[in-house]
């Protein structure tokens, strides 16, 4: 009876993937609803009388070339389960050719000093081989499908994501990059289980799993340790890895010549890329408090070029405080999947109060092994050049990193108001008192109801929240006043944010007509050639580009979208908001830090207007 009970209860336990082949497939919405939303989005930057000549446009467009592009996109929707899935990977994220490195890449820090493990120098390698072996367990769950699957409310989520997380790496392409990724579940088969580590530009290898079993933390211990001593005392590597800062077409090219130079090193960039992850050991020491996590933001994002593998999907750095953080490649995954690995991270290692509580008997496994790439006088220069123009590149980068401590989820879902608007409002109106206009403003927000679902585009910036920004900055307005326009806002972008959600968003709609029309090789249509369309963010053009990196402790940041734009990331906890904000210093008119304060004001004038409202 307790053999059957047994696999009762094992049939009764999801696994991972089980609802993928049953999850919905991606819909189009119908054409007049996404051009309807389109106009209303592109109010807020237009005159009257060129909204009238877009409106003009759309109308054209939606009788006319519109409407057979739509005809020729659902005809695609029919044979594909996805019919975003290819074109977004390729357009968003494997054409471009700038370094994706510096440009696309997310990244952040890890919460761990405001618990487990406060900086403290020489306790590098201890907490790395905790980490890397919590990580490991976790990729092994994935392996044998106990992940627990998402939900929102009742709907399943798409949890393929979740396989490029590990043993995932993208090559450089001429022209453009693909993804390679090798993970298998067990009932799939053979899955890589090595590790690479980067230490002072030289690169290792070694197994985690031995005789069929998992290497354990004091085992891990031994290893880094290994490799740390022999770095530390030797001459630094070649430090190839900054190869991958390049911009794409120069690194393909690269790449083809060190496989050229000796067909080991073809060997050695295979075995990188199909890792289970990426180890960085960096000599760095970035200062944290739980108040101010700038500097361990700015170099997860843009630190040492030589112990980062710009490519990899998941590069896990430590440095030699004690401090780590998180360096992936964006295009086979979004942040929330990443997240919520580290969240369960963060959960074994609070619960084992940052330590191996199991044996410390360490097995015989054989010692790392490197990678010693045949490395030529080309490549060193090259090497040197990547370097240089890696950190000049990134030197124009201004971010901050703050908590905003006041309140945070808790007293805000006590008024009855939605967090993540919340901030987007806020944003708004700080974006409004910094340069007294409207931003155009692009917000993540996630389809993964749908099979292989990533995101679709919230557009912040209404009417209705330039409305309210307006008259909170106007002295004649009324508390009343102020507080009903805030409410409509608040109301709009609940309303926008659920629409997304459900497949009813129009940004990659309008993405996927005009990409119909290059496939057919017919010229590009005047609604994306409009002034509107650049204006309202189309194209890539957002001057806010922003994301809310969930409820937990995690919090993580990309880089601006456009030169005269910024970056800003938040995470939302009960007490307290994390905000990550970026720009380029060699912009005039913009300023992270001062975004980020006035954000913060903004918070307080919110929270004041909702409790005068109540008097």
């Amino acid at each position: 009876i307790c053999i059957m009970e047994k696999q009762v209860l094992e049939l009764s336990e999801e696994r991972t993937f089980q609802y993928q082949d049953s999850l919905p497939s991606l819909p189009v919405p119908p054409l007049d609803e996404s051009l309807s939303k389109y106009l209303d989005s592109v109010k807020p930057f237009l005159s009257q009388e060129e909204y009238q000549r877009t409106e003009n446009i759309v109308k054209k467009f939606e009788n006319g070339i519109g409407k057979e592009l739509h005809q020729k996109l659902l005809e695609r929707a029919k044979t594909r389960r996805n019919w975003l899935e290819d074109w977004w990977l390729n357009v968003a994220y494997l054409d471009p050719r700038v370094s994706t490195q510096i440009y696309y890449n997310i990244g952040g820090p890890s919460p761990f000093i405001e618990h487990c493990w406060p900086l403290k120098e020489g306790t590098q390698i201890e907490r790395a081989c905790v980490n890397t072996w919590h990580t490991l367990k976790y990729w092994d769950l994935l392996r044998i499908e106990k992940v627990p699957i998402e939900r929102s409310g009742d709907a399943v989520l798409d949890m393929s994501q979740f396989r490029n997380v590990f043993c995932t790496c993208k090559i450089p392409g001429v022209t453009r990059d693909s993804i390679s990724s090798y993970f298998k579940t067990e009932t799939e088969g053979e899955c890589p289980s090595h590790l690479i580590v980067l230490c002072r530009g030289r690169v290792f290898a070694f197994d985690a799993i031995h005789e069929g079993n998992m290497v354990t933390p004091p085992e891990i211990f031994r290893q880094l340790a290994y490799i740390q001593k022999r770095c530390q005392s030797e001459p630094d590597g070649p430090g190839l890895a900054a190869l991958t800062s390049n911009e794409r077409t120069k690194w393909a090219e690269l790449r083809q010549y060190l496989i050229d130079l000796d067909p080991k090193n073809l060997t050695f960039l295979e075995k990188i890329q199909k890792s289970v992850f990426v180890v960085s050991l960096d000599d760095a020491s970035p200062h944290a408090t739980p108040e101010d996590y700038s500097e361990v933001t700015r170099l997860a994002l843009t630190g040492d070029p030589t112990v980062r593998w710009g490519d990899k999907s998941y590069n896990s750095i430590f440095f030699s405080n004690g401090t780590s953080s998180a360096f992936c490649d964006h295009s086979p995954f979004d942040a929330m999947a990443l997240i919520t690995m580290l969240s369960y991270i963060e959960k074994k290692i609070i619960e084992n109060e940052g330590k191996w509580k199991g044996s410390d008997k360490v097995r015989d496994i054989p010692w790392p092994e490197e990678l010693e790439f045949t490395v030529d006088q080309k490549l060193k220069n090259e090497i040197g050049l990547a370097k240089e123009s890696y950190y000049k590149t990134v030197s124009d980068l201004q971010l901050v990193n703050y908590a905003f401590t006041s309140f945070g989820k808790a007293l805000i879902k006590k008024k009855k108001l939605h967090p993540d608007t919340f901030v987007q409002l806020a944003l708004q109106l700080a974006f409004y008192k910094c340069h007294g206009r409207p931003g155009c403003c692009y917000e993540t927000s996630m389809t993964r109801r749908f099979y292989h679902g990533r995101t679709e585009t919230i557009r912040s910036c209404t009417m209705e929240a330039v409305e309210w920004c307006k008259s909170m900055l106007d002295p004649s307005d009324s508390t009343y006043q102020r507080i009903q326009l805030m409410h409509k806002a608040f109301a709009k972008h609940n309303k926008m944010r659920k629409e997304c959600e459900h497949g009813k968003g129009f940004d990659r709609h309008l993405l996927g007509l005009l990409l119909i029309a290059q496939e057919q090789g017919l010229p590009v249509p005047e609604l994306y050639v409009d002034k509107a369309f650049t204006a309202s963010g189309g194209g890539g053009n957002f001057v806010l580009s922003t994301s809310l990196t969930g409820y937990t402790r995690f919090n993580g940041s990309a880089l601006p979208m456009v030169h005269h734009g910024y970056g800003f990331f938040y995470a939302i906890r009960d007490d307290r908001i994390l905000a990550t904000c970026s720009s380029w210093k060699s912009c005039p008119e913009t300023d992270a830090e001062v975004l980020c304060r006035t954000v913060f004001q903004c918070f307080h004038d919110m929270l004041q207007l909702t409790v005068a409202a109540q008097l």
